[in-house]
């Protein structure tokens, strides 16, 4: 969803000579545009801006530029043709299997503050065990140069443990004028040991609902238990790499299955989504679990997925350059290697279009003009921008 109406100065215009050494060095003229066509005959024109290494989430500035992170650790402002500038932080990142630089989301009132939110892997023992880590920051630009200040932590995934594998650490800010405006959420994998997600004494393999100040709000459907459950917005999940807000103000989150059974849910306030007791998929074992439909007690999938698409990614577009997508959910392929487009009506969901791809999609994202922009995964990944063909 678009995020930002008001524009922000980035200093350039006081620190010309400098930005000129900076975007000179790393603009390159983008890649004239291909077209590629959906299963439903809309092609699409997809113009390449510029090229990262491991790059897994972006957010747009009030400018229209934005920021990228790269998995290693880099935290990196790119305007909308494609020039770079790393900006400078000390965050030590835990680098590794799922692990690294993660989520980045500017604040709604970034243009008054200069705040953003970040998610990223850390370890307190010199790699033996890590959890994820939520902070916010004030980007700061000087003489050149953006720097990240005011580092605060708002919230970490509790225990440590080892492994590298489902952080999810995705983050969502709840929508301006809605219930849920002031809240930050976040996903919290299971960290691939299952059992976590239905244990109210950790908060690994739950969907997280805090003030903006990481505190626990005490209207949480789980306050009344005390300690670390008053953070918890919704239970058994198990690796959640997407989630936004629709038009309407509902959230929305997808995770990947085991062997196959990704899921898209419609994430309620209190409700279990049921892993590791149910899934439509099966262990990578072959071993069977009971399908949703066994536990009615469990809060069911809108949509899922046998076989699996791997969903990374996802946007609820509400933007006028594609006028048949309205509070449609995009969602990039890791398996599936294609953007796959979801229908949502209230609380339902069915997958109506997919635009196949040749490479691992890992994030999606609507850009303040209606364009979509997606981010291959892995290195040599591309930054691309998508707009209606023709």
């Amino acid at each position: 969803m678009t995020r930002f109406a008001m524009p922000v100065d980035l200093n350039c215009s006081t620190l010309a000579a400098a930005c000129a050494v900076t975007i000179a060095s790393l603009y390159s003229s983008p890649t004239p545009a291909f077209e590629i066509e959906g299963s439903q005959g809309m092609r699409l024109a997809a113009e390449e801006i510029a090229v990262f290494d491991q790059p897994w989430a972006m957010t747009f500035l009030p400018d229209d530029s934005m920021l990228v992170t790269e998995k290693r650790g880099n935290l990196v402002h790119v305007t909308a043709d494609g020039a770079k500038t790393t900006v400078g932080h000390d965050i030590d990142v835990a680098y590794g299997g799922q692990g690294g630089l993660g989520d980045v989301l500017a604040a709604p009132d970034f243009a008054d503050n200069r705040r953003i939110y970040l998610s990223y892997v850390q370890s307190l023992d010199g790699g033996n065990t890590r959890g994820a880590r939520v902070v916010s920051a004030i980007l700061e630009s000087a003489n050149g140069t953006l720097e990240l200040t005011d580092v605060t932590e708002l919230w970490n995934q509790q225990p440590h443990v080892t492994g590298k594998g489902h952080f999810s650490h995705r983050i969502a800010l709840g929508p301006q004028d809605t219930p849920h405006e002031g809240y930050l959420f976040i996903t919290s994998g299971d960290r691939q040991k299952k059992t976590p997600a239905q244990d109210m004494s950790v908060n690994l393999g739950k969907v997280i609902r805090l003030n903006l100040d990481g505190s626990a709000p005490t209207d949480n459907p789980y306050a009344d238990q005390g300690g670390i459950a008053g953070q918890f917005y919704s239970i058994g999940h198990r690796n959640l790499l997407g989630i936004d807000f629709d038009t309407d103000g509902n959230l929305w989150s997808h995770e990947m299955g085991p062997e196959h059974g990704d899921e898209l849910n419609r994430i309620a306030a209190g409700h279990n989504y049921g892993w590791p007791v149910v899934s439509d998929g099966d262990e990578y074992s072959g071993t069977a679990i009971a399908d949703h439909d066994t536990r009615t007690d469990f809060h069911a999938p809108a949509v899922s997925w046998v076989p699996s698409i791997g969903p990374a990614g996802f946007v609820i577009y509400d933007g006028a350059r594609f006028a048949d997508w309205q509070n449609n959910g995009l969602i990039g392929g890791l398996v599936a290697k294609a953007i796959v487009r979801v229908k949502l009506d209230g609380d339902t969901a069915r997958e109506v279009e997919r635009y196949d791809w040749d490479k691992r999609i890992r994030e999606i994202e609507q850009g303040p003009d209606g364009a979509v922009w997606i981010l291959e995964d892995k290195r040599d990944a591309r930054l691309l921008k998508l707009t209606p063909a023709g």
